[in-house]
């Protein structure tokens, strides 16, 4: 992976691949997200506070439900992703529903060349850090859009899970970011049985680098979270022990599978 376009070709193909498939998943639940469903949780919300009236960046927004749940809770929400097919069917679901959400398609690095705006606001959640080599950059990124006081919201999944192989059974990849993660799966998180073949190349994380990198953009941490369990049924062996709330059976609520963040512009 010698240069930027290697990965981000890759990785953006497959996401265009996936966009179809994830809407007409019942994981996404378009339906019901259409017919005035919140997507968000509770580990994310607690967070973010009430945020009527609030200028919202949504980074790696996917086909847009969450930014356009912004949108229905009083927000001015802006989604970025790197997946044109999902930005265009974003837009026709804003479209759709009256939204004044506005959805922008490039490589977050990129961001500061295509939005010239500060935000009260930035957010990310679910599976979104691992696409990115740098974390120095993505931070900068974040810290440029923030307005003085603005807050940064992040929850994610949390670096422990992505050590193992995806049943479980073993400590598979390092939880320290040595290398690239290269891999090539049949289906997605969203439709194990999908008729899909995607490549991938991705990075772990360990939670120092995310937050020294967040640090270091001159960012305040307010808040660190870790939890015992996903908001979503997205691995394998899993159980439902609670409504909406999902562990790996085995290890039961023995290591930690999401975290969130609340950091603030100094």
């Amino acid at each position: 992976m010698k240069t930027k376009i290697d990965y981000i070709t890759i990785n953006k193909q497959t996401w265009n691949n996936k966009t179809d498939v994830h809407i007409d998943s019942e994981f996404y639940d378009m339906e019901g997200f259409l017919n005035g469903k919140s997507t968000l949780n509770t580990i994310e919300l607690e967070l973010l506070g009430d945020i009527k009236g609030k200028n919202i960046l949504h980074l790696q927004c996917h086909f847009g439900q969450d930014t356009m749940t912004f949108s229905r809770m009083g927000a001015k929400a802006t989604g970025i992703d790197l997946s044109d097919k999902a930005i265009d069917r974003a837009k026709e679901f804003a479209a759709k529903l009256n939204l004044d959400t506005t959805f922008v398609c490039c490589d977050i690095y990129d961001t500061p060349k295509f939005i010239d705006e500060k935000f009260d606001i930035v957010f990310t959640s679910y599976g979104t850090i691992g696409w990115f080599p740098d974390l120095e950059k993505w931070a900068n990124v974040i810290s440029h859009f923030l307005k003085p006081d603005g807050k940064f919201v992040m929850a994610d999944f949390h670096p422990v899970v992505w050590m193992y192989d995806n049943d479980f059974k073993e400590v598979f990849y390092s939880y320290f970011n040595i290398e690239p993660i290269i891999e090539e799966e049949s289906g997605t998180y969203a439709d194990k049985e999908a008729q899909l073949s995607a490549k991938t190349i991705g990075w772990n994380h360990p939670i120092s680098e995310i937050l020294n990198a967040l640090i270091t953009s001159g960012l305040e941490i307010n808040c660190f979270n870790e939890y015992d369990y996903s908001p979503y049924n997205c691995f394998n062996e899993t159980e439902e022990f609670e409504p909406n709330k999902f562990r790996i059976k085995k290890f039961e609520n023995k290591i930690p599978m999401v975290y969130a963040i609340k950091a603030s512009k100094k």
